[in-house]
């Protein structure tokens, strides 16, 4: 059989790959924890169910304009005033089939072949494999201190005359750090100055912790939309957990919109107007459901890490966002337990049945990415194993369902 060569070098998606194994699990009545997936566990928003179910009971099911529907563009600026305070045109606006496509259809629209893209490590599993299917180049950028903050002077080294765009994601998948406004300022400085893209993933961003408010990207700038290098993407899937609704926007000037229409309108031609009025009806339906998922994962995040700190030799960074957070195996990584956090993944999966991400993937190997969007006894039960089947001091003894085991390896 003949493959394309680019098609063969794409990696799969760990993510996806390790919930379907979870998945298998679950089906043959093993007691799985899975703390990989990425997706918020509550029921979608009411006011999502009611606007899309309203569509299709009404059987008027078409396809829709390309760029998206007048009425979820129309919420999408407003969502843009109350969010950003920034004012865009419907011109600013298109809708895709999730932030996924949105992100890869801005590297589509921009890159040349052999243009380079930064990608901040950790970064999320697919910046860089969507890089490479666009035939650019991901530049990977490792804060040097061993956190999970970007530096700009780090950031400045790895810019060269290939550089077409800087991906920033932030509260960032996986570590949970919410970079600084600081930060957030030097960059977009730097990228108007320069020229360079700037592509925010603020799919977190209102999933903040602590009383955080992070200043938006546009703060920073004092040009408008149609001269900015800024490009904002964001989506319903992490904010209201509506990920199977598989909607994402993409705010930027009107000739990078404009060209992003043509290319999805002869892709996928449009987004399913069931969904986008799903959209709709989260976006311009009570609120409280975002304030309650943060308020959990909040109370989530602080059982995690507590629960990560009882565990001898983990080095844990307490997450200001998202649902994540990505400790430091590297303790045991050495032992004959195994050699790299993919291994020790295996191991984990194999001993504990808990699913986790290793963080090898997310560029930093070492660690793994645990999700702490699930419930509180999931986290709990969850760690438990990790630490029975890792650390020498904890019980040699326990239960995984109706099955004692006992540890014989450490």
């Amino acid at each position: 059989m003949s493959i394309s060569q680019l098609a063969r070098s794409i990696a799969e998606s760990p993510t996806l790959a390790l919930n379907e194994e979870a998945r298998l699990l679950r089906e043959r009545g093993e007691p799985v924890i899975n703390m990989s997936i990425g997706e918020p566990r509550n029921k979608a928003p009411i006011g999502a169910i009611l606007s899309s179910a309203a569509k299709l009971t009404s059987g008027d099911v078409k396809y829709t304009p390309a760029d998206g529907t007048p009425s979820l563009k129309k919420a999408i600026l407003r969502y843009m005033e109350e969010n950003y305070d920034k004012v865009a045109a419907p011109e600013n606006v298109i809708i895709s089939a999730g932030a996924k496509q949105s992100i890869y259809n801005v590297l589509f629209t921009l890159l040349n072949p052999q243009d380079e893209v930064i990608i901040l490590a950790p970064y999320w599993v697919s910046y860089p494999e969507m890089v490479k299917m666009c035939f650019g180049i991901p530049v990977i950028v490792t804060p040097e201190d061993g956190s999970f903050h970007p530096r700009m002077e780090e950031i400045e080294r790895a810019v060269s005359s290939y550089t077409k765009a800087i991906i920033v994601n932030s509260p960032n998948n996986p570590s949970g750090c919410v970079f600084s406004d600081e930060f957030i300022a030097q960059i977009v400085d730097f990228c108007e100055r320069k020229k360079i893209y700037l592509i925010m993933d603020d799919i977190y961003h209102k999933l903040v912790f602590d009383g955080l408010k992070p200043a938006p990207a546009y703060r920073f700038t004092n040009k408008d939309l149609e001269s900015s290098m800024v490009i904002v993407v964001n989506g319903v899937s992490k904010l209201y957990g509506m990920t199977g609704f598989r909607i994402g926007w993409v705010v930027a000037n009107r000739k990078l919109v404009e060209i992003m229409t043509n290319i999805q309108a002869q892709t996928t031609s449009c987004t399913s107007v069931i969904l986008q009025a799903a959209a709709e009806g989260a976006l311009n339906g009570l609120q409280s459901i975002v304030e309650s998922l943060r308020m959990t994962f909040q109370n989530n995040r602080d059982i995690v890490v507590q629960e990560l700190a009882s565990l001898n030799g983990v080095r844990v960074t307490k997450p200001s966002g998202t649902f994540y957070v990505l400790p430091d195996f590297r303790a045991y990584c050495p032992s004959s337990i195994a050699s790299n956090s993919v291994e020790l993944s295996k191991f984990l999966l194999k001993k504990a049945l808990v699913v986790t991400v290793p963080g090898k993937e997310f560029g930093m190997e070492g660690h793994l990415r645990l999700s702490f969007s699930g419930s509180v006894k999931d986290i709990l039960v969850g760690i438990e194993r990790i630490k029975w089947a890792l650390d020498p001091l904890a019980p040699n003894e326990i239960y995984i369902g109706d099955r004692k085991l006992i540890r014989d390896w450490l």
